[in-house]
């Protein structure tokens, strides 16, 4: 049962071949038997048996999921991976989270990540450090580690994540499954706590791209694209864009290898370079932080760990104008890469170096980490990671559509 796609489950459970609450048992108890991952901060077993035999019904119908425990599930704790709302318990369901249970899907309960979602390694002070199956010793990645971590281990079988500058694709790339953020404002992000919200986005992570496309589509009311490739026009990143004054150029290696790939498949793959802004961006991203914050930061700070803290210390230290000047620059890159690269998909690593020791330094990894993910939150574009290969364009169904044709050839990244 552990090893079912979502779609796979909800068919069987829709035809009567699968036994929902079998299903969530098996989850639970493959839950309490990888705790080490600490995967998950809050665990809701009855709720979820009581779902289960319910006998829900829809296109998800009793498939496993398991939500960032940054968006609200009513009735069932919400810490935002803080020592701050350790015991915050909403009243209402975020509206990502209701269509998905609505659809019948099954919250077990709430994964574990970066505090507060800022961060790129899901090292976490209150709850524990997220720890990669696929590569002990590795990061999981961040911010949405814990949901990765636990599809990669076979917990569940569907993620929602959040995602503000890679948090849904970097722990795909690191834990060999599939993220996919979606163009800014496709997916609602109300009841979802805040980290820059010209930036944020809700995203599904699964372990393939047909899953990731299953739920996107309950998401948002859109049907599920049609696979495509063929005739697309796809240009590979040289290296990643240079987005701020604190990134370095990372050549674009890792990509090169599935040029052929698709090329087979029918695309045809040019190179590519997105024009850079026309300013440093961070400046926007530390003031909404910053006011996203502002409820408990620095009256409480002593209550944020040590990571975050420096990240909105340094952030108050900002100077507004600096802000107002990043805002511009980002709405005129937007505008100019409406056009820019006269292409129908970019592709690029997700990553693009090896996934960092599982302890290593934050603050030191997280512009390198970041260099080819980052840039599509900036520019509001949708972008999947399946494993280390990312595909990224301006319209969901293309970019889904593409990476549905690569899985229907090649496979889920378990299986390259």
């Amino acid at each position: 049962m552990l090893e079912l796609t979502a779609a796979e489950i909800a068919s069987g459970v829709g035809s009567g071949e699968l036994d929902a609450v079998a299903l969530v048992e098996s989850c639970l108890a493959a839950m309490s038997d990888r705790r080490d991952l600490n995967a998950v901060i809050t665990v809701c077993a009855e709720q979820a048996l009581a779902r289960a035999r319910s006998r829900p019904s829809g296109p998800l119908a009793g498939v496993p999921l398991l939500v960032k425990d940054l968006l609200d599930t009513g009735g069932v704790r919400t810490t935002y991976g803080s020592r701050i709302y350790a015991e915050h318990v909403p009243r209402r369901t975020a509206p990502a989270v209701q269509r998905l249970e609505d659809a019948g899907a099954i919250v077990l309960g709430k994964a574990n990540l970066h505090e507060f979602a800022w961060g790129v390694t899901s090292q976490n002070p209150h709850w524990g450090t997220v720890q990669n199956p696929r590569l002990p010793g590795r990061t999981a990645g961040g911010s949405s580690g814990g949901n990765a971590a636990a599809l990669a281990a076979g917990l569940c079988a569907l993620g929602l994540g959040s995602d503000t500058g890679c948090s849904v694709r970097l722990p795909s790339a690191c834990c060999g499954t599939v993220g996919y953020k979606p163009t800014w404002g496709a997916v609602p992000t109300e009841g979802c706590f805040p980290l820059c919200p010209s930036f944020d986005t809700v995203g599904p992570m699964a372990r393939s791209v047909r899953d990731c496309a299953l739920a996107f589509s309950v998401l948002t009311g859109r049907p599920v694209p049609e696979s495509r490739l063929k005739g697309l026009r796809i240009g590979v990143l040289v290296e990643a864009p240079r987005v701020d004054s604190a990134a370095e150029p990372i050549a674009n290696d890792a990509a090169l290898a599935y040029v052929e790939r698709l090329e087979a498949l029918g695309a045809r793959v040019v190179e590519a370079e997105l024009p850079p802004p026309e300013a440093d961006t961070w400046p926007l991203f530390y003031a909404e932080a910053s006011a996203s914050h502002s409820a408990t930061f620095p009256a409480r700070s002593e209550e944020y760990g040590d990571n975050v803290r420096a990240k909105l210390e340094h952030a108050q230290r900002l100077d507004p104008a600096a802000a107002v000047r990043a805002r511009e620059a980002v709405s005129a890159w937007r505008a100019r890469s409406a056009a820019e690269p006269a292409v129908d998909l970019v592709l690029c690593p997700t990553l693009g170096i090896e996934p960092p020791p599982v302890d290593a330094d934050e603050l030191e990894i997280r512009i390198a980490c970041t260099a080819f993910a980052r840039p599509f939150n900036i520019l509001g574009w949708g972008a999947i990671a399946i494993g280390d290969l990312q595909l990224a364009g301006r319209d969901d169904a293309l970019v889904l559509g593409a990476a549905l044709a690569w899985e229907e050839a090649y496979g889920p990244p378990d299986r390259w």
